[in-house]
């Protein structure tokens, strides 16, 4: 008796703490335009405008920025924004460190309004990832971001970084000419090393459609990017020949992170610690492919210092005050790697 006591005041509980939490939801939600208002109708002390550059001012440009930067407490220009709206992913990567603890996704209107806020303090790039950002709508949502980005907000830069299994060829046509950059995740050549990594799905090859999404973005003039995560698994794998044939504008090689909560640790989902690489290792790794004039190092050091990850929960009066405490402690966040594609050369202007 004392248990199903028990067991329907916990259900009591549950249902009370639901209901509650639903009321809190409607109410933030209510003040979010009050809110915005108050925000875009208040002076920004301390925050830079900026308008997109031409060609002929990258060397000005990157000089300003490191001027900048040397000041201390100077207030930094969100240059360069990795916006994380999903964690939701059909892959199971073992070493993912943005993992897959809830299902929320920002309703589309109120993802706009946080981005516009961020173009009006100096945004120039915007990359959307995920989780998997093609399985929000079958690619609708991030298509609609990416139009909203580049036609509405004239971003400079806008990317997205995908697995690529979900993207099929009529997004290209519908969304393609607002997307400048295409990054595809992709670990390994042996299909059978991505199984084990869990980059996988039952009888898809992960490779085949690389080479697929590939051509794509050849025949819809959308760059075309590669990024690779070195860990236990690859880490003496030789890529060479298979990057230079794809011929990517970058190689983007990361050495496998750990993220407390994330992929390590009580609270995590992941338990990435059978997959890390030495510093050594990964070195050995970027000398193999020293030839490959493409290539981007991020060891670990490197993405611990330089990134922003702004994630599903973030509502648009909380974008700019997120990138403004972060930054006291990650100074170098959005000046890396800062460049546009440019559709009628066919090159990366850095800026």
């Amino acid at each position: 008796m004392q248990l199903g006591a028990l067991s329907r005041l916990a259900l009591a509980l549950a249902r009370a703490v639901s209901a509650l939490r639903g009321r809190l939801d409607a109410l933030c939600w209510s003040l979010a335009p009050l809110s915005l208002s108050l925000l875009l109708s208040l002076p920004l002390p301390g925050w830079r405008r900026v308008s997109a550059p031409g060609p002929s001012a990258a060397a000005g440009h990157r000089r300003q920025r490191e001027q900048e930067q040397e000041r201390d407490g100077a207030a930094p220009t969100p240059t360069s924004v990795n916006y994380h709206f999903t964690r939701q992913c059909n892959y199971k990567c073992g070493f993912c460190f943005h993992t897959a603890k809830t299902s929320f996704v920002l309703p589309l209107e109120e993802a706009k309004r946080g981005l516009a806020m961020l173009k009006a303090a100096g945004m120039q790039k915007i990359n959307f990832s995920g989780g998997e950002p093609f399985l929000q709508d079958r690619g609708e949502f991030v298509g609609k971001l990416v139009q909203f980005c580049k036609r509405d907000l004239k971003l400079p830069s806008v990317s997205i970084v995908s697995n690529g299994s979900m993207i099929r060829e009529w997004w290209f046509k519908k969304y393609g000419e607002y997307l400048d950059i295409l990054a595809i995740s992709c670990d390994s050549f042996d299909e059978e090393v991505n199984v084990l990594i869990g980059r996988g799905q039952g009888k898809k090859n992960h490779v085949e459609n690389l080479h697929k999404l590939r051509q794509w973005c050849r025949d819809y003039a959308v760059a075309f990017k590669i990024n690779s995560v070195i860990n236990r698994f690859n880490v003496e794998e030789d890529m060479n020949e298979q990057i230079k044939a794809l011929n990517p504008v970058r190689w983007k090689v990361f050495q496998c992170l750990l993220i407390e909560g994330e992929n390590c640790g009580e609270d995590g989902l992941r338990d990435a610690e059978k997959f890390l690489i030495s510093d050594d290792d990964f070195e050995r790794f970027l000398d193999r492919h020293k030839d490959v004039s493409c290539l981007v190092p991020e060891s670990n050091q490197k993405m611990r210092d330089s990134y922003l990850i702004l994630d599903e929960y973030v509502l648009p009066m909380n974008f700019l005050d997120a990138f403004s405490k972060l930054y006291k402690w990650a100074k170098r966040a959005f000046q890396i790697y800062p460049g546009c594609w440019s559709r009628s050369s066919y090159t990366i202007q850095w800026i």
